[in-house]
């Protein structure tokens, strides 16, 4: 394991003092307002614990959704903030303003050591996404340190992210630390073999971290969408699936780099196809040389979760982002399932993230049997290219 180099909540000294926290909060909720996966406030609770245990006073911020630079109902975040009440065990006071004196006065005068209040989404201020700084100085006039626990938007140069550490002492939580400590040790100390899975429809998505992986791994194997620019790239018949033509260079030179290498790229040796782009369309299994003209892949196929699988069990590291096909449909899900399985049961270290490949590791009900499941795909993924993160990057040094 890797060490974190940054300050962390353990190095800096909080009893009694006003702490506000970037959390990620980003939940899904349902038509009537509901939580429907609390994976990332559960993540939270080490960091919201370890503060009030340390009576301080929490002040929690996070954004939810996509809404315009103004407050809509169907972004506020009461749904988390009661979740977080049953999670933790304790009372949540849940303001429906980001900051006023009203709140500034509360914090100062009438919370108590160990209490938790929440503000409302960032996003509802145009500020939080352009980094405003007078939007981060009111932020940080409600605490006296900063904490960031938001690894899922920490390659984000957000107010929140970026802009508060300008004026407070900030330090990382304790998922943050851990995320960077797990992922950083994927790229510094593996054990081998190192095997790597990227999926997903865009080959332009993972541009920065094939190439970053290629230097760093024994094995590449590629699913999903991505695939048919790879197939394409070497002259195959891909159909009528996705493919990104512009990207047709960049897979023949990776892979070229592949080869130079010495790492094993793998893609399948067969798909499942589909007449149309539909959850019930007509499907078959061909030899991904054999595409029909008119058909799409939307699935890996047999043989290849066979050789896939058998590759799998034989690594010592299994870094997993992107599912192999459309596992949202059951005709198009086995090949997402039978990696999942895999890689499950594999004995290896295992990590995974990625929206999509953790809810198809949750659809499979097997979140238990991987060593890491990442709370960030973006941030994961730019951490995997070798970049700096913005939310890193503002803390201090240890």
């Amino acid at each position: 394991m890797i060490m974190f180099d940054r300050k962390t909540v353990r190095d800096i000294d909080i009893s009694g003092k006003k702490v506000i926290v970037r959390v990620d909060y980003n939940v899904p909720l349902d038509q009537e307002l509901s939580v429907t996966d609390d994976t990332r406030i559960r993540l939270s609770l080490p960091t919201i614990e370890y503060l009030k245990k340390n009576k301080a006073k929490t002040i929690l911020m996070s954004h939810l959704g996509r809404p315009k630079g103004k407050p809509e109902d169907k972004f506020r975040l009461d749904p988390a903030a009661r979740k977080l009440e049953e999670l933790a065990g304790t009372e949540v006071r849940k303001f429906d303003e980001i900051y006023s004196e009203e709140i500034k006065n509360y914090i100062d005068r009438d919370m108590q050591p160990g209490d938790i209040v929440m503000l409302e989404n960032l996003r509802f201020d145009p500020g939080e996404k352009s980094n405003d700084k007078d939007f981060a100085a009111s932020l940080a006039s409600l605490a006296d340190i900063y904490v960031d626990d938001a690894f899922g938007a920490a390659h984000r140069a957000h107010a929140s992210i970026a802009g508060v550490p300008g004026f407070l002492p900030a330090v990382s939580g304790l998922l943050l630390e851990k995320e960077v400590e797990t992922l950083g040790s994927l790229l510094e100390s593996p054990e081998r073999p190192f095997l790597a899975i990227l999926g997903g429809a865009k080959v332009s998505d993972k541009i920065l971290v094939i190439k970053n992986l290629l230097d760093k791994v024994d094995t590449l194997m590629l699913v999903g969408g991505m695939t048919y620019t790879f197939l394409k790239s070497r002259g195959l018949e891909i159909g009528s699936s996705i493919c990104e033509d512009e990207q047709l260079d960049y897979a023949r030179d990776m892979t070229g780099l592949a080869e130079k290498n010495g790492v094993g790229l793998m893609i399948p040796a067969d798909v499942t196809v589909a007449r149309e782009y539909d959850k019930d369309a007509e499907k078959k299994t061909v030899a991904s040389a054999d595409m029909p003209h008119d058909w799409m892949g939307l699935d890996i196929g047999p043989e290849t979760e066979k050789l896939f699988s058998e590759k799998i069990k034989q690594a010592g590291t299994i870094f997993w982002n992107g599912p192999a096909g459309v596992f949202e449909w059951e005709r198009f899900s086995h090949g997402t399932e039978a990696i999942a399985r895999a890689v499950a049961e594999s004995g290896a270290t295992t990590v995974a993230g990625g929206g999509d490949t953790v809810a198809a590791i949750k659809k499979y009900g097997l979140t238990a049997s991987f060593t890491h499941i990442s709370s960030g795909g973006g941030a994961s993924m730019e951490l995997l290219e070798g970049k700096l993160l913005p939310g890193i990057e503002a803390l201090e040094k240890k």
